[in-house]
């Protein structure tokens, strides 16, 4: 299965297994076994680097198994292919993002104009705000 230009998944790593649908099907949602279940041996795939492989751990979450299995669950289609295609564009599309390096913080300060308008600001609500209580003068009782 191609990912993009430069990856190439061996189909050997992707196992889909046809199981009932729930939902719109009319009269074959009984009988036809339309929904899809792909697996995808993440742990054994020599295909993709670690680092690759541990941002996707990331990325799927609870979709992966102890054993090291993406799980991808498809039955948004009411035809068996139509499922098919899906579960496999959905794990070419998680694969892809995880092909991409997260970008590199890089950290910064506000400038000092910026915290003296912030505090300015704070002075001026606090302001506001202590002139709506209402203030009692003991010295009249």
């Amino acid at each position: 299965m191609r990912i993009d230009r430069a990856h190439e998944i061996s189909e050997t790593w992707i196992q889909e297994r046809f199981v009932r649908a729930s939902g719109p099907g009319g009269q074959n949602v009984n009988r036809v076994a339309t929904a899809v279940q792909l697996k995808f041996n993440l742990r054994d795939c020599p295909d993709l680097s670690d680092t690759v492989k541990q941002r996707l751990r990331l990325i799927a979450g609870t979709r992966i198994n102890r054993d090291g299995w993406l799980m991808i669950d498809a039955r948004r289609f009411r035809t068996q292919e139509a499922n098919r295609r899906d579960a496999r564009s959905r794990l070419r599309d998680l694969i892809r993002e995880s092909l991409i390096p997260p970008k590199h913080r890089i950290g910064t300060r506000p400038s000092r104009s910026a915290v003296q308008r912030r505090l300015d600001n704070k002075r001026f609500r606090k302001e506001i705000k202590r002139r709506r209580s209402k203030t009692f003068d003991r010295s009249e009782y």
